[in-house]
């Protein structure tokens, strides 16, 4: 078993190659410039990665790349091996990364809960209190004025 440093370089370098060869080495239409490699993750073994992509488009585009990524998983990963100079060159899974959406909707629910906040800042703008601003009791001195245990400077007697 590896230890995680090497791990990580290797996963590390796989990004970096696989993006580089995506840019500038795979003429597959489907697969322009609108995927972009945002993580890797190697096994403790360093014989599978699982590199995480994403699409700019719509759905249509995003099936495309998936199966234009599929289609050159031969040639990304003989690129790999070339460069990372390994026993074993791991193999390569592409999953589509979920963070753009996790993060589309994450934005929604804070749009939303500003909207919220907004309308009770609104409903709020001229209201008063139900009772009196002060709604604990203090103690009364002789005359019924509040503040009996204060001394002249209204510190707490004591």
């Amino acid at each position: 078993m590896a230890d995680n440093a090497r791990a990580k370089r290797l996963a590390d370098l796989i990004r970096e190659v696989v993006a580089q060869k995506l840019q500038r080495g795979i003429k597959d239409p489907r697969l322009g410039s609108h995927v972009t490699i945002t993580d890797t993750r190697v096994t403790g073994d360093l014989r599978e990665a699982t590199v995480f992509y994403t699409v700019y488009g719509d759905d249509e585009e995003r099936a495309a790349a998936a199966a234009g990524l599929e289609s050159a998983k031969g040639v990304l990963r003989s690129e790999v091996g070339r460069a990372a100079g390994v026993k074993f060159t791991p193999t390569l899974a592409f999953v589509a990364d979920a963070l753009p959406d996790t993060a589309k909707t994450i934005e929604d629910l804070l749009d939303k809960a500003r909207a919220s906040d907004e309308k009770v800042r609104e409903a709020s703008a001229g209201a008063r209190y139900a009772g009196d601003a002060d709604p604990y009791r203090k103690p009364e001195d002789e005359d019924g004025e509040p503040g009996a245990d204060r001394d002249k400077d209204g510190d707490a007697a004591g």
